[in-house]
């Protein structure tokens, strides 16, 4: 997930440096979604790992 979210934001600055700035502010927002969802479901796995880890161990 995070290289779509690496592509989206070289496609806005591309775009940006190009004068595309509709494009550039929609691939921005792309981009800023994708992170928090990454991020999202980053903390999610972790702590469904520490509760998995604490279960098997004891």
């Amino acid at each position: 997930m995070l290289g779509w979210v690496l592509t989206f934001l070289i496609v806005a600055l591309i775009a940006g440096v190009l004068g595309f700035t509709g494009i550039a502010g929609a691939s921005i927002e792309i981009a800023k979604v994708i992170f928090f969802i990454a991020v999202i479901l980053f903390l999610v796995s972790v702590v469904f790992g520490m509760f998995r880890g604490r279960g098997s161990a004891g």
